[in-house]
Protein backbone atom coordinates (compact mmCIF):
# COMPACT_ATOMS: atom_id res chain seq x y z
CA UNK A 1 0.00 0.00 0.00
CA UNK A 2 1.09 3.56 -0.66
CA UNK A 3 -0.15 6.46 1.48
CA UNK A 4 -0.09 10.04 0.16
CA UNK A 5 -0.81 13.07 2.34
CA UNK A 6 -3.07 15.61 0.60
CA UNK A 7 -3.48 17.65 3.77
CA UNK A 8 -2.89 17.22 7.49
CA UNK A 9 -3.97 20.39 9.34
CA UNK A 10 -6.45 19.80 12.14
CA UNK A 11 -9.88 21.39 12.49
CA UNK A 12 -9.17 24.08 9.87
CA UNK A 13 -6.61 24.49 7.08
CA UNK A 14 -3.43 26.27 8.14
CA UNK A 15 -1.04 28.62 6.33
CA UNK A 16 -0.16 26.78 3.10
CA UNK A 17 -1.47 23.55 4.65
CA UNK A 18 -4.71 21.84 3.66
CA UNK A 19 -7.10 20.18 6.05
CA UNK A 20 -7.47 16.39 6.21
CA UNK A 21 -7.06 14.33 3.07
CA UNK A 22 -5.19 11.15 2.15
CA UNK A 23 -4.81 8.69 -0.70
CA UNK A 24 -4.25 4.97 -0.23
CA UNK A 25 -3.24 2.97 -3.29
CA UNK A 26 -2.72 -0.72 -4.05
CA UNK A 27 -2.90 -2.77 -7.25
CA UNK A 28 -3.66 0.40 -9.20
CA UNK A 29 -6.78 1.12 -7.10
CA UNK A 30 -6.88 4.65 -5.66
CA UNK A 31 -8.88 5.12 -2.46
CA UNK A 32 -9.50 8.62 -1.12
CA UNK A 33 -9.72 9.06 2.65
CA UNK A 34 -11.35 12.40 3.47
CA UNK A 35 -11.47 15.48 1.21
CA UNK A 36 -11.10 18.48 3.50
CA UNK A 37 -10.49 22.14 2.66
CA UNK A 38 -7.87 22.52 -0.09
CA UNK A 39 -7.21 18.84 -0.67
CA UNK A 40 -8.78 18.74 -4.14
CA UNK A 41 -6.15 21.25 -5.28
CA UNK A 42 -3.37 19.02 -3.95
CA UNK A 43 -4.98 15.96 -5.55
CA UNK A 44 -5.04 17.69 -8.94
CA UNK A 45 -1.34 18.51 -8.63
CA UNK A 46 -0.61 14.78 -8.34
CA UNK A 47 -3.38 12.92 -10.17
CA UNK A 48 -6.57 13.45 -12.10
CA UNK A 49 -9.62 13.60 -9.81
CA UNK A 50 -11.08 10.97 -12.13
CA UNK A 51 -8.37 8.56 -10.93
CA UNK A 52 -10.25 8.10 -7.66
CA UNK A 53 -11.84 4.64 -7.52
CA UNK A 54 -13.67 5.18 -4.21
CA UNK A 55 -13.91 7.76 -1.45
CA UNK A 56 -14.36 7.27 2.31
CA UNK A 57 -15.33 9.87 4.89
CA UNK A 58 -14.61 9.09 8.54
CA UNK A 59 -17.10 11.82 9.50
CA UNK A 60 -18.65 14.93 8.03
CA UNK A 61 -17.05 17.93 9.71
CA UNK A 62 -15.98 20.44 7.03
CA UNK A 63 -12.25 19.93 7.54
CA UNK A 64 -12.80 16.34 6.34
CA UNK A 65 -15.32 16.79 3.52
CA UNK A 66 -15.51 20.44 2.39
CA UNK A 67 -13.97 19.81 -1.06
CA UNK A 68 -16.64 17.25 -1.94
CA UNK A 69 -18.75 20.06 -3.39
CA UNK A 70 -15.93 21.01 -5.76
CA UNK A 71 -15.38 17.37 -6.72
CA UNK A 72 -19.08 17.19 -7.60
CA UNK A 73 -18.73 20.16 -9.96
CA UNK A 74 -15.84 18.38 -11.69
CA UNK A 75 -17.74 15.11 -11.99
CA UNK A 76 -20.85 16.83 -13.36
CA UNK A 77 -19.46 19.54 -15.59
CA UNK A 78 -15.92 18.68 -16.69
CA UNK A 79 -16.00 18.79 -20.51
CA UNK A 80 -13.58 15.88 -21.00
CA UNK A 81 -14.63 12.76 -19.13
CA UNK A 82 -11.81 10.18 -19.35
CA UNK A 83 -12.71 7.25 -21.55
CA UNK A 84 -13.47 4.10 -19.63
CA UNK A 85 -13.88 5.70 -16.20
CA UNK A 86 -17.10 4.78 -14.34
CA UNK A 87 -19.68 7.54 -14.11
CA UNK A 88 -20.63 6.81 -10.48
CA UNK A 89 -17.96 7.00 -7.76
CA UNK A 90 -18.54 4.83 -4.65
CA UNK A 91 -18.67 7.02 -1.53
CA UNK A 92 -18.65 5.54 1.99
CA UNK A 93 -19.43 7.38 5.23
CA UNK A 94 -21.82 7.73 8.17
CA UNK A 95 -25.46 6.81 7.61
CA UNK A 96 -26.54 10.36 6.71
CA UNK A 97 -23.68 11.02 4.29
CA UNK A 98 -25.78 11.38 1.15
CA UNK A 99 -28.16 13.98 2.57
CA UNK A 100 -25.39 15.89 4.35
CA UNK A 101 -23.37 16.13 1.14
CA UNK A 102 -26.44 17.17 -0.85
CA UNK A 103 -26.79 20.00 1.69
CA UNK A 104 -23.14 20.94 1.16
CA UNK A 105 -23.52 21.02 -2.61
CA UNK A 106 -26.93 22.75 -2.63
CA UNK A 107 -27.11 25.03 0.42
CA UNK A 108 -30.53 26.66 -0.14
CA UNK A 109 -33.88 24.90 0.12
CA UNK A 110 -35.24 25.29 -3.44
CA UNK A 111 -32.03 23.96 -4.97
CA UNK A 112 -31.65 21.28 -2.31
CA UNK A 113 -35.15 19.96 -2.95
CA UNK A 114 -34.22 19.34 -6.58
CA UNK A 115 -30.70 18.00 -5.98
CA UNK A 116 -29.88 14.32 -6.20
CA UNK A 117 -26.29 13.13 -6.53
CA UNK A 118 -26.95 9.57 -7.66
CA UNK A 119 -25.95 10.43 -11.21
CA UNK A 120 -22.27 10.67 -10.23
CA UNK A 121 -22.03 8.84 -6.85
CA UNK A 122 -23.01 5.56 -5.22
CA UNK A 123 -23.48 6.18 -1.48
CA UNK A 124 -22.83 3.40 1.05
CA UNK A 125 -23.15 3.64 4.86
CA UNK A 126 -20.08 2.37 6.66
CA UNK A 127 -20.86 -0.98 8.31
CA UNK A 128 -19.29 -1.17 11.76
CA UNK A 129 -16.99 -3.92 13.05
CA UNK A 130 -17.83 -6.28 10.17
CA UNK A 131 -15.03 -6.29 7.55
CA UNK A 132 -16.00 -5.34 4.00
CA UNK A 133 -14.10 -4.81 0.78
CA UNK A 134 -13.37 -1.70 -1.26
CA UNK A 135 -11.43 -2.71 -4.35
CA UNK A 136 -8.39 -4.72 -3.18
CA UNK A 137 -8.70 -3.49 0.43
CA UNK A 138 -10.32 -5.21 3.39
CA UNK A 139 -11.80 -2.46 5.55
CA UNK A 140 -13.17 -2.49 9.08
CA UNK A 141 -14.84 0.65 10.46
CA UNK A 142 -15.00 1.32 14.21
CA UNK A 143 -17.29 3.98 15.67
CA UNK A 144 -15.11 6.32 17.74
CA UNK A 145 -15.74 9.13 20.23
CA UNK A 146 -16.45 12.51 18.62
CA UNK A 147 -19.28 15.06 18.77
CA UNK A 148 -20.71 13.78 15.47
CA UNK A 149 -20.93 10.16 14.21
CA UNK A 150 -17.32 9.31 13.37
CA UNK A 151 -15.29 6.25 12.48
CA UNK A 152 -11.75 4.97 12.59
CA UNK A 153 -10.68 2.74 9.72
CA UNK A 154 -8.55 -0.41 9.74
CA UNK A 155 -7.46 -1.29 6.20
CA UNK A 156 -5.55 -4.41 5.13
CA UNK A 157 -4.00 -5.56 1.89
CA UNK A 158 -1.50 -8.32 1.10
CA UNK A 159 -0.71 -9.11 4.73
CA UNK A 160 -0.11 -5.46 5.70
CA UNK A 161 -2.45 -3.43 7.89
CA UNK A 162 -2.95 0.33 8.18
CA UNK A 163 -5.16 2.08 10.73
CA UNK A 164 -6.49 5.63 10.71
CA UNK A 165 -8.11 7.03 13.84
CA UNK A 166 -10.11 9.77 12.13
CA UNK A 167 -11.09 12.35 14.74
CA UNK A 168 -11.62 10.90 18.20
CA UNK A 169 -11.17 11.26 21.89
CA UNK A 170 -9.77 8.43 23.97
CA UNK A 171 -12.11 5.41 23.85
CA UNK A 172 -11.68 1.63 24.27
CA UNK A 173 -12.38 0.77 20.64
CA UNK A 174 -9.15 2.48 19.53
CA UNK A 175 -7.13 -0.42 20.90
CA UNK A 176 -8.96 -2.85 18.59
CA UNK A 177 -8.61 -0.45 15.68
CA UNK A 178 -4.83 -0.12 16.07
CA UNK A 179 -3.82 -3.54 17.42
CA UNK A 180 -0.56 -4.80 15.81
CA UNK A 181 -0.88 -2.56 12.75
CA UNK A 182 2.09 -1.86 10.52
CA UNK A 183 1.25 1.86 10.37
CA UNK A 184 -1.03 3.89 12.63
CA UNK A 185 -2.07 7.28 11.25
CA UNK A 186 -3.33 9.01 14.37
CA UNK A 187 -4.77 12.41 14.96
CA UNK A 188 -3.02 14.50 17.65
CA UNK A 189 -4.82 17.81 17.61
CA UNK A 190 -3.52 19.42 20.76
CA UNK A 191 -0.97 19.19 23.54
CA UNK A 192 -1.84 17.34 26.72
CA UNK A 193 -3.59 19.30 29.49
CA UNK A 194 -6.26 18.65 32.11
CA UNK A 195 -8.59 21.30 30.70
CA UNK A 196 -8.95 19.74 27.22
CA UNK A 197 -12.59 18.82 26.49
CA UNK A 198 -13.33 15.12 26.65
CA UNK A 199 -14.53 13.09 23.69
CA UNK A 200 -13.20 15.32 20.94
CA UNK A 201 -9.50 14.80 20.08
CA UNK A 202 -6.27 13.13 21.14
CA UNK A 203 -3.17 14.81 22.48
CA UNK A 204 0.36 13.85 21.49
CA UNK A 205 0.68 11.92 24.74
CA UNK A 206 -2.54 10.00 24.07
CA UNK A 207 -1.61 9.17 20.47
CA UNK A 208 1.71 7.76 21.68
CA UNK A 209 0.00 5.79 24.44
CA UNK A 210 -2.39 4.29 21.91
CA UNK A 211 0.45 3.22 19.61
CA UNK A 212 2.33 1.72 22.55
CA UNK A 213 -0.66 -0.20 23.92
CA UNK A 214 -1.63 -1.47 20.48
CA UNK A 215 1.95 -2.49 19.57
CA UNK A 216 1.82 -0.45 16.38
CA UNK A 217 5.03 -0.81 14.39
CA UNK A 218 5.05 2.80 13.18
CA UNK A 219 3.20 5.94 14.26
CA UNK A 220 2.37 8.82 11.93
CA UNK A 221 0.86 11.91 13.55
CA UNK A 222 -1.64 14.08 11.70
CA UNK A 223 -4.49 16.59 12.24
CA UNK A 224 -2.39 19.00 14.28
CA UNK A 225 -4.31 22.28 14.62
CA UNK A 226 -2.53 25.32 13.10
CA UNK A 227 -2.39 27.01 16.53
CA UNK A 228 -0.73 23.96 18.12
CA UNK A 229 3.07 23.63 18.36
CA UNK A 230 3.94 20.64 16.15
CA UNK A 231 7.28 20.14 17.89
CA UNK A 232 5.52 19.79 21.24
CA UNK A 233 3.11 17.23 19.78
CA UNK A 234 6.05 15.17 18.52
CA UNK A 235 7.86 15.48 21.87
CA UNK A 236 4.75 14.36 23.76
CA UNK A 237 4.26 11.31 21.57
CA UNK A 238 7.93 10.39 21.96
CA UNK A 239 7.51 10.22 25.76
CA UNK A 240 4.93 7.44 25.39
CA UNK A 241 5.96 5.61 22.19
CA UNK A 242 9.53 4.52 21.45
CA UNK A 243 9.02 3.12 17.94
CA UNK A 244 9.34 4.83 14.54
CA UNK A 245 7.50 8.15 14.77
CA UNK A 246 6.85 11.01 12.33
CA UNK A 247 4.73 14.12 12.00
CA UNK A 248 3.29 13.87 8.50
CA UNK A 249 3.78 16.68 6.00
CA UNK A 250 1.53 17.64 3.12
CA UNK A 251 2.77 15.96 -0.06
CA UNK A 252 4.63 13.18 1.79
CA UNK A 253 4.37 9.62 0.47
CA UNK A 254 4.76 6.51 2.63
CA UNK A 255 5.09 2.92 1.47
CA UNK A 256 3.34 0.63 3.94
Amino acid sequence: MRLTILGCAGSVPGPNTNASGYLLEAEGFLLGLELGNGTLSQLQSLRSPFDLDALVFSHLHPDHCADFGALTVIRRYHPHWPEGRPVRLPVYGPADTEQRLVNLYAPNEPERAETELGDVYEFHPLPTVTPFTIGPFEVTAYEVLHPTPAYGLRISHGGTTFAYTGDTGVCPVLDDLARDVDVLLSEASWTDADDRPLGVHLSGVEAGQLAHRARARRLLLTHVAPWTDRAKIYAEARTTFDGPLELVEQGAIYDI
